[in-house]
């Protein structure tokens, strides 16, 4: 398998998902600080310009919440996606809460505080998207009341990629307040196999 990768983006997920996995793959540094993904040759690989991207021999997958679920499935003895249907439901539940109601707000911040030119950046969204991801952080954190994963007694899919967006909203000073949440990510990242934190991987970059 090959993992075209950047540091600190979403790819984060698929990394953890395979260190968890212990299956083999070549990493590809896609330097997105550089302009790498504008490059004729990565456009034939994702005509859309985005990482991570997943090539598995003949099979190539893009979008962070579809490769681990790919992952997942293509690997059902780890155990990381349920094979009861409604607890792998509720799984899908959590990927699908992460990107939307989560994931969501916090790109309108970044695009409105780093992205965008200065001219281009509206601070009253940055307001808006905060208050939305800490209504949405509220429901994760009731959730979270008494549990230490998302979905039943054992570890997914869905807490490698909620934990990487929580790691980001931290990063974004977006979690205070929700101790729940802070406990779960620090956890999360203190497994074995989980790959750097979005700063780590920042400072990595700029050494």
């Amino acid at each position: 398998m090959k993992l075209y990768e950047f540091g600190p983006t979403r790819s984060i997920r698929v990394r953890w998902t395979l260190q968890e996995l212990d299956v083999d793959f070549e990493s590809i540094s896609v330097n997105l600080m550089a302009g790498e993904h504008r490059r004729p040759e990565f456009l034939k690989i994702n005509p859309a310009g985005r990482i991570p991207v997943l090539v598995d021999g003949d099979f190539m997958l893009t979008e962070s919440v579809a490769i681990v679920l790919y992952l997942a499935e293509k690997y059902p003895d780890k155990g990381l996606i349920p094979t009861d249907l409604k607890q792998r439901a509720y799984v899908n539940r959590w990927l699908l809460f992460a990107a939307t109601e989560l994931e969501q707000p916090l790109w309108r911040i970044s695009r409105h505080t780093a992205l965008y030119r200065e001219d281009q950046r509206l601070p009253g969204e940055v307001r808006l998207a905060s208050q939305e991801f800490r209504f949405m952080a509220d429901v994760l954190e009731k959730h979270m009341q008494q549990r230490h994963f998302l979905v039943g007694d054992s570890v997914t899919v869905a807490d490698f990629v909620v934990a990487y967006t929580l790691d980001w909203a931290n990063e974004a000073k977006l979690l205070d307040g929700f101790p729940k949440l802070l406990d779960y990510m620090k956890r999360m990242y203190a497994r074995p196999r989980a790959p750097s934190r979005i700063a780590q991987a920042f400072a990595s970059i700029k050494a």
